[in-house]
């Protein structure tokens, strides 16, 4: 029962986060190495130096490199009241990424698909990004 609504609550806030975040920029390839998280990462950067407010979404499960290029390396997950709070990086830059989940950000993670698509969820629905 308890899971069921907290997936309920987690489905309510996605819908939400329309209301708080005006844009939103996807990055992606079915291919790995060819620059994803440099040009998101260089994307941020460049629309936070133009005074927007900007959160990066780091889903990369298998080489999460944004907190390294976010001078973020080793930082972990902030969870205050059922909420996980972005660690900030360069210009304000508000970051959330698997590797905030790792002990060793070297070591990849090995997860099936449901468990992939939950963290994913988690992390959209459960981030306090505030106004971007």
């Amino acid at each position: 029962m308890e899971q069921a609504y907290a997936q309920m609550r987690r489905k309510l806030r996605m819908t939400q986060l329309s209301e708080n975040i005006k844009h939103k920029i996807m990055v992606l390839s079915g291919k790995g190495g060819v620059g994803k998280s440099t040009v998101a990462t260089g994307l941020a950067l460049s629309l936070a130096q133009q005074g927007f407010n900007v959160g990066l979404l780091d889903i990369d499960i298998t080489g999460p490199n944004v907190p390294k290029m976010m001078g973020l390396d080793g930082q972990g997950l902030h969870v205050e009241e059922g909420l996980i709070h972005p660690n900030v990086g360069h210009l304000g830059v508000k970051v959330i990424s698997m590797a905030f989940l790792l002990e060793d950000e070297d070591t990849p993670v090995v997860w099936r698909s449901p468990i992939k698509l939950g963290a994913i969820q988690q992390f959209i629905a459960d981030v306090e990004w505030g106004i971007l």
